[in-house]
């Protein structure tokens, strides 16, 4: 073997390393672009369906502002008997596609769409709880107290959030007149579920949370569409067999009672005189609605809430928010 032969393979070996370098690189590089791309597509898909998503889930919250001003056009009172209080049966969403008649293609869309409206009025109202007159106040933590009694909850927990709304409203005064507020103010609550800022444990909020709402203005409960314990708690004097009787009679109306006075009437002599103490706590119209929209598609489940007050014949959003699985 000669010397010309002995230096080619030094170099045959250096050419194929070189090579071999350069395809991994190229590989590699291959390999970081499809990547890029697969997490490009990947992003603008979900995207695409948190926008669907919530275009969707706002077709609920439309078909419920569409009912709730038909209802007003109808004037009268609000009652659990109205069409509002029937809610959106679970829908599969070509049936609406279907109904179009430009569209001649079928989707094969298995998303199924839902919602319900829950009168915010008839839970007690937390931002009754946050007065400057006196006397409102201590009739409102009276109320207040028998509801969380009839909820077999401590009186210790109706004095601790009547102090916390208290508190922070007068923090929040403060700041919107442009002075300084105590830094260990509590931001008041917005929602239910915020309670617990106030130290409240998780057991006592699910067991409030069906009954009471944070509304942006004080609220008087609707005697059509409370529940007894909220009817015995608003109405002195009520009592829980008396509020089961009031609630099975109102079934009986189309729109409910029309007043509080009919309400007291239908109870019998014994409260013949207590309409207008009722009067001060409760009503027979509601300002304030909830609205839950449902969007199920495949193994995802999509829900969202919303709060909405009617004005005559427009209904406001107030807030919206995606409630987590």
């Amino acid at each position: 073997m000669n010397t010309r032969s002995l230096n080619r393979r030094p170099q045959r070996g250096a050419a194929l390393l070189l090579a071999m370098l350069i395809v991994t690189l190229v590989a590699t590089l291959a390999a970081g672009m499809v990547w890029q791309q697969w997490r490009a597509i990947e992003v603008e898909s979900a995207e695409r369906a948190r926008t669907q998503s919530a275009w969707l889930l706002g077709g609920a919250l439309d078909w419920a502002r569409l009912i709730l001003r038909e209802d007003a056009r109808d004037g009268g009172g609000d009652a659990l008997t109205e069409p509002w209080a029937t809610g959106l049966a679970e829908i599969r969403l070509s049936t609406f596609l279907a109904a179009d008649k430009d569209n001649t293609q079928d989707t094969g869309l298995d998303a199924f769409l839902s919602g319900d409206i829950v009168d915010a009025n008839s839970r007690y109202n937390l931002r009754n709880l946050a007065t400057d007159d006196e006397e409102t106040a201590k009739r409102e933590l009276l109320a207040f107290t028998r509801l969380c009694d009839a909820l077999g909850l401590p009186a210790a927990v109706a004095q601790r959030i009547a102090e916390a709304m208290a508190v922070s409203s007068e923090a929040e005064d403060l700041v919107e007149n442009s002075q300084k507020a105590q830094a260990s103010a509590p931001i008041r609550p917005q929602r239910v579920a915020q309670l617990r800022w106030l130290g409240l444990d998780q057991p006592t909020i699910d067991r409030l949370a069906p009954y009471v709402t944070i509304l942006p203005n004080t609220s008087k409960v609707n005697l059509n569409t409370a529940s007894p314990e909220v009817l015995m708690s608003v109405m002195d004097g009520l009592d829980r067999s008396s509020a089961q009787r009031l609630v099975q009679q109102r079934a009986q109306l189309k729109k409910g009672f029309a007043s509080v006075s009919d309400a007291a009437k239908a109870l019998g002599d014994k409260f013949g005189n207590s309409a207008n103490a009722w009067a001060k706590a409760a009503d027979f119209r509601s300002d304030y609605f909830e609205v839950t929209g449902q969007l199920r598609y495949e193994d995802s489940v999509l829900r969202e809430v919303s709060l909405v007050q009617r004005q005559g014949a427009e209904v406001r959003v107030l807030w919206r928010e995606r409630l987590s699985k």
